[in-house]
């Protein structure tokens, strides 16, 4: 779940999604209680969930205005003039987003340098609503926002392109359930939490799969899907890091390791291959 860019929603919209999945993941703890399913809830943790939650609220205050220069000067060289007064060219607004989505999903997993603030999400040990909140705080300032810019070249409006991004963010938000919810037929063409149970998942079977954001069809032409392993529970957390309960660690620990490794390497081509290589 990457970042929604941040200066294309007000200061309050972050805090206010936040009070409404607080909402929900309170009646998700008390459904597993119900169900006796408490296993899938980690009290500790999620406080942990929340207090990175905080966190990233408040860097989207602080750095709300660094993707908008960009985004505005692109559109103003743009190719089109795309008008969004059609079914057509907002269909066609969705795909290119869920297209460029996963191209940055896989780049957050594969380059070292966005896995750093995307690791933040994976973090949790346990899988439910509270791990949906878990973002990192430094998006902004890794430039992610660059991989959605071609959108606006091609002349779709910034502010439809983060609409559109939003809401595939609050989609991706019920997917961490811990719920067991099937979407039936559904499946073969949209993400489900079974899907992203997988892609949240440290097994060897399930690194670097399904990455897609509202649909998964990109994951099936690209060759990046897979279902749950059968023979295997599926384990939770970041492979080969510790798990924390504390925010700070959370949130800013792996550009610990990053720039720890960085700085230890020799030479400046070794150096950037820390930095941007594969985690």
């Amino acid at each position: 779940m990457p970042e929604l860019p941040a200066f294309l929603t007000s200061p309050r919209s972050p805090g206010a999604f936040l009070g409404v999945a607080l909402l929900f993941i309170v009646l998700e703890l008390l459904y597993a209680k119900l169900a006796s399913h408490g296993h899938d809830h980690d009290v500790k943790e999620t406080a942990a969930s929340v207090g990175v939650a905080i966190g990233d609220v408040a860097a989207r205050v602080l750095t709300s205005g660094l993707s908008a220069v960009p985004f505005f000067f692109v559109y103003q060289h743009r190719l089109l003039d795309i008008s969004l007064n059609s079914a057509w060219s907002w269909l066609a607004l969705f795909l290119g987003v869920e297209f460029f989505y996963y191209g940055f999903h896989v780049a957050s997993h594969r380059v070292r340098w966005l896995w750093a603030t995307h690791a933040v999400h994976h973090s949790a040990t346990t899988f439910n609503l509270s791990a949906a909140i878990r973002l990192g705080w430094t998006g902004q300032l890794t430039g992610a926002f660059v991989f959605f810019l071609p959108l606006a070249w091609i002349g779709f409006h910034p502010l439809a392109i983060a609409f559109v991004i939003g809401l595939g963010l609050l989609y991706q938000f019920f997917l961490h359930t811990a719920a067991p919810v099937s979407l039936g037929p559904l499946e073969w063409v949209l993400n489900s939490p079974s899907h992203h149970r997988v892609h949240h998942a440290s097994n060897a079977a399930c690194l670097d799969k399904n990455y897609g954001s509202v649909l998964i069809v990109f994951d099936r032409l690209f060759g990046t899907f897979t279902q749950a392993p059968r023979e295997e529970p599926l384990k939770f957390g970041v492979k080969g890091r510790v798990p924390s309960n504390n925010p700070f660690v959370i949130a800013l620990g792996e550009w610990g390791h990053l720039l720890r490794d960085a700085w230890r390497t020799p030479g400046l081509v070794p150096r950037l291959r820390v930095l941007f290589g594969p985690p």
